[in-house]
């Protein structure tokens, strides 16, 4: 996608949530391959970015609650400090991102592959985590409240220095079988 292109879709989505959805519109990235677009500080509320290709773009600071990202590639992405509140991630490829200090409250992230993704610091309360793919970076994510998580996550779950103090409100959802 060109750059002047995305500058178009962007300010129509700005003006989309400015004018409380009135005017402009809503931002449709499905599919999109923005890999390694400069992105600091977006305001992406809502938007639908499924499928779109963000490996190793830069979203420091976005605002991405609510938004569509199932099956998004966010591999290497920067999501540092941002806000991915409600947002679904369903799918989504987020190994090796930034997710440092990021809030995911009640963010969809069924089956996301985060193996070395950085966590450390990020608010993962009410998060469903169900299925999804982490490794011991998850020891370092900030709050993880109220979250779900499969069966066979336990051990990883057990490992986390906070899991004494949020037990208690963990949900936890049974494996599926493999049929045979």
């Amino acid at each position: 996608m060109k750059p002047s292109e995305l500058k178009t879709i962007l300010d129509q989505h700005r003006l989309w949530i400015e004018s409380n959805r009135k005017q402009g519109t809503r931002a449709d990235l499905q599919g999109a391959h923005l890999g390694g677009a400069y992105l600091w500080g977006a305001d992406l509320r809502d938007a639908n970015l499924r499928g779109a290709n963000l490996r190793g773009a830069y979203l420091r600071d976005a605002d991405l609650r609510g938004a569509d990202l199932r099956g998004a590639n966010l591999e290497s992405a920067n999501l540092q400090d941002a806000n991915l509140g409600g947002a679904n991630l369903g799918g989504a490829n987020l190994r090796g991102a930034n997710l440092g200090g990021a809030y995911l409250e009640s963010a969809n992230l069924q089956g996301a592959y985060l193996e070395s993704a950085n966590l450390q610091g990020a608010n993962l309360w009410d998060v469903d985590l169900q299925d999804a793919t982490f490794t011991t970076n998850f020891k370092k994510a900030g709050w993880f409240d109220n979250a779900t998580f499969s069966e066979d996550q336990i051990a990883w779950v057990c490992l986390h220095p906070k899991f004494h103090e949020c037990a208690g409100s963990l949900k936890w959802v049974k494996v599926a079988a493999d049929a045979a």
